[in-house]
């Protein structure tokens, strides 16, 4: 497969911002591991993330 082709992989992971429930509040296993994530840290996580901004907060904790 050359770069150029669409990655048709069904388990390759499908953008946050492309998630039909994204705009949904983020879920409590998401909000727990976002305090996990961001103890020790100067990181803010606001209350009211949704789940599609939770998930791009923990890859983002994650990467730091």
């Amino acid at each position: 497969m050359s770069e150029s082709e669409p990655t048709t992989d069904p388990t390759a992971e499908k953008d946050p911002s492309d998630w039909v429930t994204g705009d949904e509040p983020a879920t409590g296993a998401q909000k727990s591991y976002l305090e996990t994530l961001s103890r020790g840290t100067e990181a803010e996580v606001p209350e009211d993330l949704t789940k599609a901004e939770a998930s791009k907060k923990i890859d983002e904790l994650k990467e730091s």
